[in-house]
């Protein structure tokens, strides 16, 4: 599956987040990662993610679909990370 995943962190904790969604994703933007992951790595990387996070202060929001062909992304201004110059 494809995903979008934007999380909103406490300054304390936001580091150690960062860290988690790269080794699953790839960086787009300040708390915004994007990619292919399968169901048990999202499982994996949801876990790891809620013992970073505070439940009373923090969220993390995660968009799903089948493929990203099925989504319609547009960058208007920088585009911070170019994932489509893998080698």
């Amino acid at each position: 599956m494809y995903i979008i995943l934007v999380y909103d962190i406490g300054e304390k904790r936001v580091g150690k987040m960062l860290k988690l969604c790269r080794k699953y994703l790839n960086w787009i933007q300040n708390s915004v990662f994007e990619g292919e992951i399968s169901e048990v790595k999202l499982t994996e990387l949801k876990l790891k993610a809620m013992k970073i996070m505070d439940p009373d202060s923090d969220s993390l929001i995660i968009f799903k679909t089948r493929q990203e062909k099925w989504l319609d992304k547009e960058i208007i201004g920088v585009e911070r990370s170019d994932i489509d110059n893998f080698i």
